[in-house]
């Protein structure tokens, strides 16, 4: 199934896309695509649904963050070892673990703000793990037990904000619209494999991420396992799960976001994004 949440902000309802690629309301059946409704039973439910006998959304509707009331938005850094090549960084050995404050979520076309001060506003294709069912010390074995499912994430970075200010990292990467999540929840029985899935980026129009999940470091399979030993993950968490090479500080020289930009980005069976940049 491939789950979403559409209207105006902060007034999303939930549905799905049939496979003629139209959005259906289920409204009638779940209040949201949040908390319980991921748990891995309820995700049955609306997978027994006919998808025909919805109502069908006309129009070409505003697409929110495919998942509501996210707790953790749980990010994980140079966890691809040719971005890390890129950025001249050592292969962590432990994940590099941080947190995006979920304000920063929005839609998948919504606008892109950068900040005022900002320096350095950067791109980041990412593939998204939503959590369908709480984790807390589970093992490698059971991790994918855990995973309601998967969405494209565009983790944008203020890089100065990030590694010239001081401190962590969360204030570089947590400002206002620097969350863009979606379209939509393609859940995991569609995936059969998160490690083998092509993801690129492109900034009016030239691209310059083309990468794929299976130079990640750091597997969906072990960053589930592995984060619950320190925090319990619960339904609707998203761990970002760290990019390919090709990000705006990879660049000779070094290119940054700019008001009237347009961000594209995508995932091989996850659907695209559209973003245009402004000044915030």
């Amino acid at each position: 199934m491939k789950l979403l949440r559409y209207g105006p902000a902060g007034h999303e309802k939930p549905g799905l896309l049939d496979e003629d690629g139209n959005v259906r309301d289920l409204s009638g059946h779940v209040a949201d695509i949040a908390g319980d409704v991921l748990l891995p039973g309820s995700l049955a439910r609306l997978r027994a649904l006919d998808a025909a006998s919805l109502p069908r959304v006309e129009g070409n509707p505003r697409l929110g963050a495919c998942v509501g009331g996210t707790r953790k938005f749980i990010c994980i850094g140079l966890n691809y070892s040719d971005h890390a090549a890129e950025t001249g960084a050592q292969i962590p050995p432990e994940p590099i673990v941080f947190m995006k404050a979920t304000s920063a979520m929005v839609g998948p076309n919504d606008t892109i703000e950068i900040p005022r001060n900002a320096l350095k506003t950067d791109w980041e294709v990412e593939l998204g793990v939503v959590i369908g069912k709480t984790a807390k010390y589970v093992s490698e074995r059971d991790a994918m037990d855990h995973v309601a499912g998967y969405c494209v994430v565009n983790d944008v970075s203020e890089r100065a904000f990030q590694a010239e200010r001081q401190g962590q990292w969360t204030k570089g990467k947590s400002a206002d619209t620097f969350g863009p999540t979606g379209p939509w929840l393609v859940t995991a029985d569609e995936v059969p494999d998160p490690q083998a899935l092509p993801m690129w980026l492109e900034v009016n129009g030239h691209r310059y991420q083309n990468g794929s999940t299976a130079t990640m470091i750091y597997g969906v399979r072990f960053l589930v396992a592995y984060l619950s030993q320190f925090m319990s993950l619960q339904p609707g968490d998203i761990i970002s799960t760290g990019t390919p090479p090709g990000v705006g500080l990879g660049q000779k020289p070094p290119t940054y976001l700019k008001p009237d930009d347009v961000v594209t980005l995508g995932i091989a069976g996850l659907g695209q994004q559209r973003q245009n940049v402004v000044q915030g």
